[in-house]
């Protein structure tokens, strides 16, 4: 029998699982079969994004799951996110419009702005300008929320929130929303602990999801970033595992677990997804917490630095 995952609620009350699937850099033929694989495991949320151009193989995989009765949608909390080409109210209805047709779905437990930046509209996903820089727009962020705030009213996205935004930006969609953002997206592992946005993003209501919750082998590297092992080869990691007779990635995980955060790993691998889930049975002591506390880079070492 599938474990059962426990759950925190947004704001509105709706239960999200506590441990969803992540897709970013999942590879088209691969990504389906890991949706597959991972609701026959108990998996139930799933984070996607129009940009990680896997939402038709993934909607595949949700209908054929719901065909066979496996699960009903009501059972799955599904997040997508909004690009950057799409920032202005016309293109936002028109994104949400096409990630729902790619999940087969009638609504979004929720919608996200992935950035707090728009790009040039109307062509390509990353365009340039004439010096080879990214293009971008002036649409304001805010306006890209209240076209959020029309989703949610239309009944597209049961809730709506942010992702990568910080903390001057998060302070700037609360004064100006009139539907509160209900969830923040942002990176978050033993490396980049980023506890002053967690902590501003609860005080706003928010529940925070961390990506990338392992680190990543697949990390940018070079100047203004630390020669580091990645998180899954930390000694320090690697000892507390042995300690509890778990796996570096069960510790991982677990330290963003008991700091109330939600975590989106990635894997397209059956034997991961499983072991992603075994992350119940045991409890980091405060002596663990301290050690893992101190392996934050503040900066050096991150996933993700398109924000940057």
């Amino acid at each position: 029998m599938a474990p059962s995952v426990p759950t925190v609620k947004l704001p509105a009350g709706t239960p999200l699982p506590v441990i969803g699937l992540g897709t970013w850099k999942s590879s088209p033929g691969q990504v389906g079969q890991a949706v597959k694989d991972a609701i026959d495991l108990g998996y139930r949320h799933f984070d996607c994004a129009f940009i990680y151009q896997n939402e038709d193989e993934i909607g595949a995989a949700f209908a054929e799951k719901i065909k066979e009765g496996v699960v009903k949608r009501e059972d799955l909390f599904v997040t997508s996110k909004i690009w950057n080409t799409f920032h202005s109210n016309q293109k936002v209805h028109e994104a949400i419009d096409k990630t729902l047709a790619a999940l087969r779905f009638e609504y979004l437990d929720l919608l996200l702005i992935h950035w707090p930046f728009g790009y040039k509209e109307g062509g390509d996903l990353f365009p340039k300008d004439a010096n080879d820089k990214m293009a971008h727009t002036d649409v304001d962020y805010v306006e890209t929320w209240k076209a959020l705030e029309e989703v949610h009213k239309a009944g597209k996205a049961k809730n709506i929130g942010l992702s990568n935004f910080n903390v001057e930006q998060v302070q700037r969609v609360v004064e100006n929303s009139t539907v509160a953002p209900a969830c923040h997206q942002i990176e978050v592992h033993v490396y980049l602990q980023n506890k002053k946005l967690i902590d501003f993003s609860k005080s706003k209501g928010m529940v925070v999801v961390a990506y990338s919750p392992l680190g990543s082998n697949d990390r940018p590297k070079g100047p203004g970033f630390g020669d580091f092992p990645a998180p899954l080869e930390d000694a320090v990691v690697k000892k507390i595992a042995a300690k509890h007779k778990k796996q570096p990635g069960h510790v991982l995980l677990k330290f963003l677990l008991q700091q109330d955060l939600v975590v989106i790993p990635k894997s397209v691998s059956k034997e991961r997804l499983k072991a992603n889930l075994e992350v119940f049975d045991f409890t980091l002591d405060n002596e663990d917490l301290n050690e893992l506390q101190k392996l934050d880079k503040h900066g050096e070492y991150r996933a993700c630095t398109m924000g940057q």
